[in-house]
């Protein structure tokens, strides 16, 4: 309009860039195309004029968490004319609505994370993981802990559920891991780790608890029961944890692992490279940090139990095997999460892998054939109807052996057999490579030979080495004497 003071429409378009058409346009009417755009009108009657009102505003207020698919659902029934089509509109009306009519909703605080002030901890599922070890399906979870401020990251392998023993053993693992001690530690409730407890053993797990925060010098805090973004700087760290896993598990091309230690292993490995790519960060971390202190403390239960007279003790709705000679006996068990240690006194004795309760809440059993075979090769036929016997196999083969012992040579002959079979594993310590010829016979349509078996594996005979002595002559301790003599 500057240039039309001075010059035609057509010079004052083109000096503008607009066509010559659109310099007389603007000469008689100056608005912008947008704003000669009508308003759109409805093309359509409103399929929920005569029911808004009345019936889905009240419901709406009478029950603010309700779904708009549910309000649907419930006009359908009460109005069948409306049809299908009709769902994304009323979603949208109800969006809208509550939008300008609804109640206030939660607000999120984002925090500032200084370095040092705050370790994260929780317990995180990898059921869809699939992880085996050794052909087993392995039933674990992750112990997850993090700095938020620069992103640190430690997991631990946890095989039963959350529990104050997993968490003190994941949190020292980090924390002498990552050097240095943060101001506070943040977990959920707890809630998991409290479950099936009375209030006396809650309060020693709360009050175990509060001492192990304060053996390393930081506050406890939790966050509200039920309020998981409060543990948003962990909790979202989990997807990025178990994506990275999954993603290493398909590069390997492999889910099965020989054993835990590799597992685990594997598991270090991956958070091992995050925690490489923040080591900038991670470092300047560390100079906020609280030293540790010099020692590690308890991340173990302590219980006494009676060893009985099936060389064995019950704990926690677990069947455990100990060496006979303990019989009678009180030993001393430290609990952790995946082994437990024995003690006489303060005499270590053995260490058992943890077991676990069958989900239907029967008893678990964790046997060993070594603790109970003498006596089980003075009554051979107690391993018929024994109650562990599933269990006594230390491998597959063993099991298999047994059955097609008793179908072909009946009760006892299949028990002296298979005693014999499993004294042989223990005497020559050929447990595996006796597994593989147990089910090389069965392959080949027989049944496993003890007698033959034991000539496979007796110790081998060697001739015994010539030993020659030569005596030293009787004269050379006449020259040490003299020597001696002179010296002095």
């Amino acid at each position: 309009m500057n240039l039309r003071r001075n010059h035609s429409p057509a010079i004052a378009g083109a000096k503008s860039g607009f066509s010559t058409a659109t310099g007389y346009r603007f000469e008689t009417d100056p608005r912008l195309p947008s704003q000669k755009k009508a308003r759109r009108e409805r093309r359509r009657a409103d399929p929920f004029a005569d029911v808004w009102d009345n019936e889905v505003v009240p419901m709406l207020k009478a029950a603010p968490g309700l779904r708009p698919i549910a309000v649907f659902e419930e006009l359908c029934r009460r109005h069948p004319d409306l049809g299908a089509g009709t769902r994304r509109t009323l979603e949208r009306r109800i969006r809208v609505w509550r939008a300008v009519n609804g109640p206030d909703r939660e607000v999120i605080f984002r925090q500032e994370h200084p370095p040092g002030r705050m370790g994260l901890s929780d317990f995180t599922e990898v059921d869809d993981l699939g992880v085996t070890i050794a052909g087993q399906i392995l039933d674990c979870r992750l112990y997850h802990f993090r700095l938020p401020f620069s992103g640190f990251e430690h997991a631990h392998v946890v095989l039963g559920g959350e529990s104050f023993v997993a968490l003190a053993e994941g949190l020292q693992n980090a924390l002498w891991a990552l050097g240095g001690v943060p101001e506070q530690h943040r977990s959920d409730s707890l809630s998991a780790a409290f479950r099936n407890l009375d209030a006396d053993a809650r309060e020693d797990l709360t009050k175990r608890y509060e001492a192990f925060c304060a053996h390393y010098g930081m506050t406890p805090t939790r966050n509200n029961p039920g309020v998981s973004h409060e543990n948003g700087s962990i909790e979202s760290a989990h997807g990025h944890l178990k994506r990275a896993l999954a993603d290493a598990l398909m590069l390997r091309a492999s889910r099965d692992f020989d054993d835990l230690p590799a597992w685990r292993g594997f598991v270090d490995d991956i958070v091992g490279r995050g925690n490489l790519r923040n080591a900038k960060r991670i470092d300047q971390e560390r100079m906020a940090l609280n030293k540790l202190p010099v020692r590690k403390t308890a991340d173990y239960e302590e219980v006494n139990v009676d060893v009985t007279s099936s060389s064995a003790f019950t704990l926690r709705k677990v069947f455990y095997s100990v060496p006979s000679r303990l019989i009678g006996h009180r030993l001393r068990v430290r609990l952790y999460d995946d082994r437990l240690e024995c003690f006489q006194g303060s005499t270590p004795i053995v260490i058992l892998r943890r077991g676990r309760p069958q989900p239907n809440g029967k008893h678990g059993h964790v046997v060993d054939y070594r603790h109970v075979i003498h006596s089980l090769r003075r009554k051979p036929m107690a391993l018929l109807n024994l109650v562990y016997r599933d269990q006594l196999f230390p491998r597959r083969a063993f099991a298999l052996a047994f059955d097609a012992l008793l179908a072909d040579l009946g009760e006892r002959p299949a028990c002296r057999a298979m005693v014999g079979i499993l004294a042989l594993a223990h005497e020559r310590a050929c447990e595996a490579e006796l597994a593989l010829a147990l089910q090389a016979a069965l392959d080949d349509g027989g049944l496993p030979d003890l007698a033959a078996l034991i000539e496979r594996f007796r110790p081998k005979d060697a001739p015994l080495p010539v030993v020659v002595v030569k005596l030293p002559s009787l004269a050379i301790y006449d020259q040490i004497a003299t020597g001696v003599g002179e010296a002095a």
